[in-house]
C-alpha cells in the first residue's frame, strides 16, 4: 500500500492502481474517463461529458448519495474543495471510503493537480495534459479586452477573485473586471454589472443556462456574447479546446 497526500495535504492510502473510481466533479469525470473509461463506475448527475458516459449516478455535487457511493465499493472517490462539501468528504472517510480532494484556483494548479491525481491512481498521463501544460502554463499575454462573467441571474452573481475561471480568462488575454473583488462569486446589482466597464459580458450556459433569449436582453450598455461554460470553467480535456477562444 502506498500513501500520497491530496491537494489539501491529507494522507490518502491506495493499494495498487485504482480500478473503481467515483467522481464528484464533472470536469474531473471527463478527465478520468479519457484515460481509463472502464474504471469510472460512478459520477454525479451533472457529469455530462463524455456524452455517452454510462455509469451509476450518485446525485449532485452538493448533495451526493453517500449510500449509493459506498454501494459501488470504490477504490477512490475524487472530490474538489470548491465543488463538494467537506461534510460529505468527512462522512465518506469515516465510513472507510478513500477520498482524494483536489484544490484548484488557477490553470497551472489544475494541470499540476491532475498530473498528481493520475500518478496517485496509477494511471498514465494523457497527451491532452501535456498539451495543456504547453498551452497554458507560460507567461500571461497582454490584456486585449475586459470581461464580466455572470453565473446566475435573479439574483445576479458573477465570477470574482481567486478562482480557475478568472485565471483562465486572464491567460486568454481577457481581464475580469471583478478579479479584485473580495468574494470569489459576488452578488451584484444588474445596473452596476451593466456599468462595470467591461468590453463584453460573457454569458455561459452553466451553471445558469444563458441563451440568446435569456440574458442578453438584460443589458442596455454592455455588449454580450454567449460562451460555452465548459470551456471557461472546466479543467480537463476541454483545456485544449479552450485555448482556441483566444484566436
Amino acid at each position: 500500500m502506498s500513501t500520497d497526500r491530496d491537494d489539501l495535504g491529507t494522507p490518502v492510502p491506495l493499494t495498487g492502481p485504482a480500478r473503481r473510481v467515483v467522481s464528484l466533479v464533472p470536469s474531473l469525470t471527463e478527465a478520468l474517463v479519457s484515460v481509463e473509461p472502464g474504471a469510472v463506475v460512478g459520477a454525479t448527475d451533472w457529469c455530462t461529458h463524455p456524452a455517452d458516459l454510462d455509469v451509476a449516478r450518485v446525485r449532485g455535487t452538493k448533495n451526493p448519495d453517500l449510500a449509493a457511493i459506498r454501494a459501488l465499493s470504490p477504490d477512490v472517490v475524487v472530490a474538489n474543495k470548491e465543488e463538494n462539501r467537506e461534510l460529505d468528504v468527512r462522512r465518506l472517510r469515516e465510513s472507510g471510503v478513500t477520498v482524494w480532494v483536489t484544490d484548484i484556483e488557477t490553470v497551472p494548479q489544475a494541470v499540476a493537480s491532475m498530473a498528481r491525481l493520475f500518478d496517485f491512481l496509477g494511471w498514465h498521463s494523457p497527451d491532452w495534459l501535456a498539451a495543456s501544460r504547453d498551452l497554458w502554463c507560460g507567461d500571461r499575454p497582454p490584456v486585449t479586452r475586459t470581461v464580466a462573467v455572470p453565473i446566475w441571474r435573479d439574483p445576479w452573481m458573477v465570477v470574482g477573485a481567486r478562482n480557475f475561471t478568472t485565471d483562465l480568462l486572464r491567460r486568454l488575454g481577457w481581464a475580469n473586471v471583478y478579479a479584485e473583488d473580495a468574494d470569489r462569486y459576488p452578488s451584484v446589482d444588474l445596473a452596476d454589472l451593466d456599468a462595470a466597464g467591461a468590453d463584453v459580458v460573457l454569458l455561459p450556459d452553466e451553471p445558469y443556462v444563458f441563451t440568446a433569449d435569456d440574458g442578453p436582453e438584460a443589458f442596455t450598455r454592455t455588449p454580450t456574447e454567449l460562451i460555452s461554460g465548459r470551456l471557461i470553467t472546466w479543467y480537463g480535456p476541454s483545456l485544449v479546446e479552450a485555448a482556441e477562444l483566444a484566436r
